[in-house]
């Protein structure tokens, strides 16, 4: 069924999405407020899944991952999960390689908040916490939301990595880039167009609709 792999692909960009927004708002945080040895090194890790092959980083997960990985045996073996070919793989990968779009953007955005807003806010009494979440984070919103778009519509049309860690396993697995693979092996050229005029006006609304919120924020301020 089209439905299967359309919320399957729903599914992990979601989960995929929160899991990238938290940690890219905390490490592009930390990486943007101190300066200390290694920084460079720990931001071109980052932003290695944007410039590696997709092959590339599905096998670097298989080797963590896997059965026989680092944490995947470790898991398997304290408590029997088993992440290969799993919709939780499927997530990770997605996770991956929408990461380095997610860290990019809000480092961008937290780049741009002026300190003098944060400074004051300390002189009128309130601690770094209640600084963040009522001074930083609000400016830094704009750039924070193109993140969680971009980063979304990355994980929504992920398949490289996903294919050598999840496996196209219909209704487990199979997202609408995997389902659109089979289809076109399969000669299945209706459903294959159907699944591509999906993603297609779906990415199309969600591009244009955050160029549209974006202008309009920028018009209020």
């Amino acid at each position: 069924m089209i439905i299967n792999p359309i919320l399957m692909s729903l599914r992990i960009a979601t989960v995929s999405t929160i899991f990238t927004l938290i940690v890219g708002l905390l490490i592009s945080r930390l990486l943007v407020k101190f300066n200390f040895k290694g920084k460079d090194a720990i931001e071109t890790f980052l932003l290695l899944p944007m410039l590696l092959p997709p092959s590339v980083v599905g096998y670097g997960l298989l080797v963590l991952i896997g059965r026989r990985g680092i944490i995947g045996r470790f898991l398997y073996e304290a408590f029997g999960v088993k992440l290969i070919f799993t919709w939780v793989a499927a997530c990770i990968a997605a996770s991956v390689v929408s990461l380095p779009l997610m860290y990019q953007s809000c480092k961008s955005a937290f780049l741009k908040v002026d300190p003098v807003y944060e400074a004051a806010a300390m002189s009128l009494g309130a601690n770094k916490i209640k600084v963040f979440l009522k001074v930083t984070l609000p400016l830094a919103l704009p750039g924070i939301i193109s993140g969680i778009v971009l980063s979304f519509a990355r994980a929504l049309g992920e398949f490289g990595a996903t294919l050598m860690v999840a496996g196209n396993i219909p209704g487990k697995t199979q997202n609408i880039p995997l389902a659109i693979y089979y289809a076109v092996e399969v000669g299945d050229s209706k459903t294959a167009n159907i699944l591509v005029s999906i993603v297609i006006i779906f990415s199309f609304a969600v591009v244009y609709g955050m160029n549209w919120w974006l202008k309009k924020k920028d018009k209020q301020n």
